[in-house]
């Protein structure tokens, strides 16, 4: 009966022992989202032995990062002295110092912007004088900066020559407000004021001929006559204004009134024939 007994509690004592082993090698599940004040003793022990590895892993990362900041410092501080010792012997070689440079990089930056600016207008704002004055200025001072030794330096060489393209670009002529035009002989060209103003590269609308009249007329003293030779100014395309709208009225109320044709009678070569 005794060994009865003492072999049911060997058997019990070796169960629990097999039990808390078992237990022991068993990880404990994490929920990561479980909140920190749920955690069980096992679960929070977990909890903290990830955070000190993912700590010491950032400190590693961290200290290894210093080491690359160093080393790539260093090698930045020798190519800027390297870049610089480069630069002293271009320096050298155009007679300047590094506050002659930098005050030849600057004068050509702000010069650089006002070709921005005036690229930056419309034809017809450039084509003013005073836009065209400026345009003439920047120019001046760049040929003046292109006679500098400094000029050469591969810094300032390319630059220089594309602003020198940008200001000849610069340039315009004020669209003049009138042409001319050089009256021919009625034989060869049928010239007369309605068919002048019929013309292509005049109006292309015969309506339009008072307007040469009225700009011509301490030449023109009759609309009707015409000479080889004149040199007549054309006036820019436009609706006829009220001077001309008046010249034209009181032109065929003349006409109407001397019973002759309702439109402007081309006198050939001024002769009536």
């Amino acid at each position: 009966m005794k060994f009865q007994l003492y072999f049911r509690s060997l058997i019990v004592a070796v169960l629990l022992t097999s039990s808390v082993a078992h237990a022991q090698q068993q990880p404990v599940a994490l929920d990561p989202n479980k909140p920190d004040e749920q955690l069980t003793k096992d679960e929070a022990d977990v909890r903290i032995k990830q955070f000190r590895e993912a700590t010491a892993g950032l400190e590693t990362q961290f200290k290894q990062g210093e080491e690359k900041f160093t080393t790539l410092t260093k090698k930045l501080a020798a190519l800027q002295k390297a870049a610089a010792d480069c630069d002293s012997s271009f320096y050298a070689l155009v007679n300047a110092s590094k506050a002659d440079v930098d005050a030849f990089r600057q004068k050509l930056g702000v010069l650089e912007g006002k070709v921005r600016e005036l690229k930056a207008l419309s034809d017809d704002a450039l084509a003013e004088k005073d836009k065209q004055d400026q345009v003439r200025a920047l120019e001046n001072e760049l040929n003046a900066m292109r006679k500098e030794k400094i000029a050469l330096l591969p810094e300032f060489f390319n630059r220089i020559i594309a602003t020198a393209k940008d200001i000849k670009g610069l340039y315009r002529e004020k669209k003049k407000n009138t042409s001319s035009y050089t009256v021919g002989t009625w034989a060869e060209n049928r010239e007369c004021l309605w068919n002048i103003s019929a013309r292509n590269e005049i109006y292309d609308d015969a309506f339009l001929w008072p307007k040469i009249w009225v700009a011509n007329k301490s030449i023109i003293r009759n609309p009707d006559i015409i000479y080889p030779g004149q040199e007549f100014q054309i006036p820019a395309k436009a609706d006829k204004t009220s001077e001309e709208v008046k010249a034209e009225r009181k032109y065929w109320r003349t006409k109407r009134g001397a019973a002759t044709s309702t439109s402007p009678q081309p006198l050939k070569t001024g002769v009536n024939n």
